[in-house]
């Protein structure tokens, strides 16, 4: 019975010793994982951020052109008239 009851130890020991480096290993995947996970949640709070700024310029670019657009048609309304005054003073 000595014989079976050191086998068992040694069986019981090699068991041990491979949950004892699963565990290890669980806690490094367990780390890596919060450092993943913090990481996504700061790329997604730049998401945010430059969705933020994207849209903020789109609105800022739209009301620049509409301006633009308004100038173009103000030009152009002074350059028809002026041309039409030109002639009919000679």
């Amino acid at each position: 019975m000595s014989a079976t009851g050191a086998a068992l130890r040694g069986h019981h020991a090699a068991l041990q010793e491979g949950l004892s480096e699963l565990r290890a290993r669980r806690d490094e995947l367990s780390g890596r994982i919060l450092s993943e996970e913090a990481e996504r949640g700061r790329l997604q709070a730049r998401i945010a951020m430059l969705s933020r700024r994207l849209s903020d310029t789109s609105e800022s670019l739209a009301g620049l052109r509409s301006a633009r657009a308004h100038i173009d048609r103000t030009i152009a309304e002074i350059d028809t008239a002026s041309g039409k005054v030109l002639p009919a003073s000679r």
